[in-house]
C-alpha cells in the first residue's frame, strides 16, 4: 500500500474503536455481545451458560491430541467444551470460511492453534508464549498498524482503488494485463516455456507460470500433470451471496463490527457486517446512512437457495431484508441494494488438506514443473494470506 502511494488514503479501525471492541452473535432470537475483558471471563455471559474461565481451565488441563488432523469442531469441543464449539467456533468458521466447522480441518484452517497444542499441550499456553518466530522486515505502515492494534482497514476510495493503483503501477513497468480473459489453453513447449491463452489459438509464452486460478487451472493442465489436476479438483469451494443494503433515517440497535449466526440458529444466514460503523467515510451524501453487508449461503447454499448459478437475485434480496428486519429491527425498505453471488469463491480446507498440499508440492518438485501455485486454495483464505503466498513464490523464483 505504501509503495503504491496509498498510505494517506488508508482508513484504519484501531483497537479502541467500537467496530474492534464490539462483536455479536445472534442466537436464541437475540443479539449477544461476545465477552471481553476480565468480567466476561469470570461470570456467565449469554449465550454461554458458564463462565468462559472454565473453558480455559479445561484447555490447560486437557491432554494433547495425538491425531494428525481433526475437524475444527472436534478439536475445540475436546479442548474448550461443547458450547464454545457449537456456538462460538461454529459461527467463526461461517464468518471466515463460510464453511462447516464439522468438516473443516483444524490443522489447515487454524494452524497456530494446532501447533500450540502440539508444542505446549495447551492452546492458551502456546498462544501466550508465542511461536518464537522473528518478524520479518516491516514497513512503517505495518508497524503503525501493530502499535494501534488495527482490526481492519480500508481505503478512502474503497478497495477498488487498490486494484486500480496496482494497474497504474505495473503497466508502465512493462507488465501486460489481460482482463476478462478466461484461461482456456495451457501447454508446454519443448524448450520448457508455457503457452497460455484465452483461446486455443494464439496466447502468450512464459518460462514460469504463477497461478491462483484453481478450477480453471485443473481443467487445462497438460496430460503430464494429470495427477496435479486430480489433486486440485479435490479442493472444494463454496458459494456465497453478498447483499449490500443502505438505509436512511434508521439507527442500529447496537454499535460494533457486526454479528455472526451459528448454523443451529439459521443455516442460510452466515452473518451481517455493520459497514457504516467501521467506515462512515463511505456513506456518501447520506452521512447518517446505515450500510450493511448480509452474507448468505456458504456450505449451506444448495440446501437453502438451490443452484448458485440459477438462484433469483430477488429471492436473496428478500431473505437479506428479512434477516435485517428480524435481527436488527430495521423495518423500512433499503434505499439502495446490490446483490452478487460469488460462485465457488472460498476454498474449503477439509480434513487431510495438509496432505494434499504436501503431495502437490512434491509433484511440482519431482517433475520440476515451472509452476507456482498461489492464492486462497492452499494456505490461507484471507487477502493477507494471498499476498503472503505470492511474496513467498516470488522469493523462491528470485532466489
Amino acid at each position: 500500500v505504501s509503495e503504491l502511494g496509498l498510505e494517506d488514503d488508508v482508513l484504519p479501525v484501531p483497537g479502541d474503536h467500537p467496530a474492534s471492541r464490539n462483536r455479536f452473535l445472534y442466537t436464541g432470537g437475540a443479539l449477544h455481545k461476545l465477552p471481553s475483558g476480565l468480567g466476561g471471563l469470570l461470570r456467565p455471559v449469554p449465550p454461554f451458560s458458564r463462565a468462559l474461565l472454565w473453558s480455559g481451565v479445561r484447555d490447560l488441563l486437557a491432554p494433547a491430541g495425538t491425531e494428525p488432523d481433526e475437524s475444527v469442531h472436534a478439536f475445540v469441543h475436546r479442548r474448550f467444551g461443547q458450547e464454545v464449539a457449537d456456538i462460538a467456533v461454529d459461527s467463526l468458521c461461517r464468518g471466515v470460511f463460510a464453511g462447516d466447522c464439522r468438516a473443516l480441518s483444524i490443522r489447515s484452517c487454524f494452524p497456530a492453534l494446532f501447533k500450540a497444542e502440539r508444542c505446549w499441550r495447551s492452546v492458551l499456553l502456546g498462544l501466550a508464549l508465542g511461536s518464537g518466530k522473528e518478524r520479518g522486515t516491516e514497513s512503517g505502515l505495518s508497524r503503525r498498524a501493530r502499535a494501534e492494534r488495527w482490526s481492519q482497514w480500508s481505503l478512502r476510495g474503497g478497495m477498488e482503488s487498490l486494484a486500480e493503483a496496482l494497474v497504474a503501477f505495473l503497466r508502465p513497468r512493462g507488465v501486460e494485463l489481460h482482463c476478462h480473459a478466461p484461461l482456456r489453453r495451457l501447454r508446454r513447449h519443448p524448450d520448457g516455456r508455457w503457452q497460455v491463452g484465452p483461446r486455443w489459438q494464439g496466447g502468450w509464452g512464459t518460462p514460469h507460470l504463477t497461478s491462483p486460478l484453481l478450477p480453471a487451472l485443473a481443467e487445462v493442465l497438460p496430460a503430464e500433470a494429470e495427477p496435479l489436476s486430480q489433486e486440485l479438483r479435490r479442493i472444494p469451494a463454496v458459494s456465497v451471496a453478498v447483499v449490500n443494503l443502505q438505509y436512511e433515517g434508521v439507527a442500529l440497535p447496537v454499535t460494533g463490527f457486526g454479528h455472526l449466526v451459528p448454523s443451529s440458529e439459521d443455516a442460510s444466514l452466515l452473518g451481517i457486517v455493520y459497514d457504516s460503523v467501521a467506515f462512515p467515510q463511505h456513506n456518501g451524501a447520506g452521512a447518517a446512512s446505515v450500510r450493511l453487508t448480509v452474507m448468505l449461503g456458504g456450505a449451506w447454499f444448495g440446501q437453502s437457495f438451490g443452484d448458485p448459478a440459477a438462484v433469483a437475485p430477488a429471492l436473496l434480496l428478500q431473505r437479506a431484508q428479512a434477516a435485517v428486519r428480524e435481527q436488527l429491527g430495521l423495518e423500512l425498505a433499503p434505499t439502495r441494494s446490490i446483490v452478487r453471488v460469488h460462485q465457488a469463491c472460498i476454498p474449503q480446507y477439509t480434513l487431510g488438506h495438509w496432505q494434499r498440499t504436501e503431495r502437490i508440492g512434491r509433484f511440482l518438485e519431482e517433475r520440476r514443473l515451472p509452476l507456482s501455485l498461489i492464492g486462497a486454495s492452499y494456505a490461507g483464505v484471507s487477502v493477507n494470506d494471498c499476498i503472503a503466498s505470492a511474496k513467498v513464490a516470488i522469493g523462491r523464483l528470485l532466489g
